[in-house]
């Protein structure tokens, strides 16, 4: 039998002293039992995937919409990629991992229909009544919104685990810190999570990009890391079959995490830390990929906002999204009685236009076109 004390000394004989250690968490915001069994971070892990907004990441968009076809990547094998790839990181630089796992498993669980298409529109519509970004809702689900505990709101998360969800940062992200010691950076764990997420989007868009046809294996001649995978291949076209996507996209994940791994590694020893502490207080991010391939990766990362994302086709997407989602918002806001009794309960706490917005935004995609429908539809039944 192994108890929770043998798992935290497994952790702080198997970690490196910059890991943090579930025993030295700064605990919750609630008074909460130990578990017997596991961690307090493995805890939060198993809280997060008994979410009702984790289940709805199924039906939510990444870059192609739920009805265009059942073998694209949603919102919710989105963040089991980037799970799986916080793991690998982790467990081979000393990290945390079911810290790292945890954070990655709840760092989009506030993302709004229609990926970020319908974030924007939402910020927007949300302008003059305190904004609205998917990392501010992740920490708002867990600390208010799913309501599965009698004793306290949300999920009682350790301090660790929000602080990851907060200063989670991409290109794409904004984040507030100033609740959770702005002056530090992410820990590893942290920092871990959020190169897993580029490194998992940037590979599974090409994969999906690859299989739709809306990027052809011709559009990326010059690419330096496509280059590198038909070389290896010696792939020479002109149609790609799906075993050679699939073998390619593989190796190129490869290639990614073993150069951050490598990379990181000579940057930690550099910085001398021997503490989580440390690694916070660092000028600069430990966790990175070396310059060459720092490079290459921003290369593809360009071809794909060009030739993806700024896709016509994902565009009209996009354009449908911002029509649904603002018709929907301005609906409920001028005839607040046509939202169900559940969600009208919350506007005296909440305010109306909060109170539309957290509604709008837990939707999935085809609930959201189904609503739509039902508002704006004369013959279908409300």
């Amino acid at each position: 039998m192994v108890t929770r004390q043998d798992l935290e000394e497994n952790e702080n004989r198997s970690m490196a002293p910059y890991g943090v250690r579930s025993k030295d968490s700064k605990g919750c915001a609630y008074l909460d039992d130990e578990p017997d069994y596991r961690t307090s971070f493995q805890r939060d892990r198993d809280r997060v995937l008994h979410t009702t907004a984790f289940r709805r990441l199924e039906y939510k968009t990444q870059v192609f919409i739920n009805f265009e076809g059942d073998y694209f990547r949603t919102r919710l094998t989105h963040t089991l990629e980037v799970a799986q790839v916080g793991r690998t990181l982790a467990r081979a630089l000393g990290a945390n991992e079911d810290l790292v796992e945890t954070i990655c498993l709840a760092h989009d669980l506030g993302h709004s229909p229609f990926g970020h298409a319908g974030e924007y529109t939402l910020a927007r519509l949300m302008k003059d009544s305190g904004g609205f970004d998917h990392n501010k809702q992740s920490l708002r689900i867990v600390t208010e919104l799913e309501q599965r505990y009698p004793d306290f709101p949300g999920l009682n998360l350790t301090w660790e685990v929000r602080e990851g969800m907060v200063k989670h940062e991409s290109e794409y992200d904004v984040t507030d810190v100033r609740d959770f010691d702005p002056e530090l950076r992410g820990n590893l764990e942290t920092q871990i999570c959020n190169v897993a997420d580029e490194l998992a989007y940037t590979t599974h868009d090409l994969d999906d990009g690859l299989r739709s046809g809306l990027i052809t294996p011709q559009a990326l001649n010059g690419i330096a890391l496509w280059e590198s995978l038909v070389q290896a291949f010696n792939w020479r076209g002109p149609f790609l079959q799906d075993l050679d996507r699939h073998c390619m996209i593989r190796r190129l994940v490869g290639l990614m995490v073993t150069d951050m791994v490598q990379a990181t590694d000579i940057r930690l020893k550099a910085s001398g830390a021997k503490s989580a502490l440390e690694i916070q207080k660092l000028s600069s991010n430990v966790i990175g990929y070396s310059e060459e391939t720092q490079r290459q990766n921003r290369e593809l990362k360009d071809f794909l906002y060009a030739k993806l994302y700024r896709h016509y086709r994902v565009m009209r997407m996009q354009v449908k999204a911002e029509h649904i989602i603002t018709d929907l918002f301005n609906a409920y806001r001028h005839e607040p009685l046509i939202l169900p009794d559940h969600v009208q309960a919350s506007i005296p706490t909440r305010g109306l236009e909060r109170t539309i917005c957290d509604y709008i935004a837990g939707m999935t995609d085809r609930y959201a076109i189904d609503e739509h429908e039902r508002l704006h539809d004369p013959y279908l039944k409300p």
